[in-house]
């Protein structure tokens, strides 16, 4: 199976926004000339103030994290939930939880998982919009450069087509 998802012009991002991982999502997808958007909460609501305008978000009507965190889950083919521990834990275990009961299906990235996993899990569910989600900057600081270093090598934005195994 090929290692390498290759991005196709009508793939996005999708994330809520906040610090660490939604943020490299974004800007990931933004640095690529990838679409991005998704959910965020009234307000523009993230940990460290008001969500950049730059990011094309949506608010949802309440400031719940837990509400634009179903909603991006909701709303996507698949999420991927990056972390630095080894177990999911507060609002990426949600995440999850949320994702099995809308049946999405979802991957759990962290250090020791080789970005081909994520390659294979967006081609063998058809990934069309993809939710990033994770842990926010300051519970796990580096998260944001794991996510960005992460997506770099699981994902190539030059080629409409999956690239073949060699």
């Amino acid at each position: 199976m090929n290692d390498v998802f290759a991005v196709a012009p009508d793939f996005r991002i999708v994330s809520g926004g906040q610090t660490g991982a939604d943020q490299a999502g974004l800007d990931w997808a933004i640095v690529h000339g990838i679409t991005e958007g998704g959910w965020c909460p009234r307000g523009r609501r993230s940990e460290d103030g008001p969500i950049d305008p730059a990011y094309r978000l949506i608010e949802t009507p309440s400031r719940s994290y837990l509400e634009r965190t179903e909603w991006n889950v909701r709303d996507s083919d698949a999420t991927a939930i990056f972390t630095l521990d080894q177990d999911l834990s507060g609002g990426s275990l949600r995440t999850a939880g949320f994702a099995a009961r809308l049946g999405r299906p979802w991957i759990h990235l962290r250090p020791g998982v080789h970005p081909r996993y994520l390659a294979r899990f967006l081609m063998s569910h058809s990934v069309k919009t993809l939710n990033v989600a994770g842990k926010r900057e300051s519970s796990q600081p580096g998260i944001y450069l794991f996510v960005m270093n992460f997506l770099d090598e699981a994902l190539t934005a030059d080629s409409t087509e999956q690239a073949s195994n060699s």
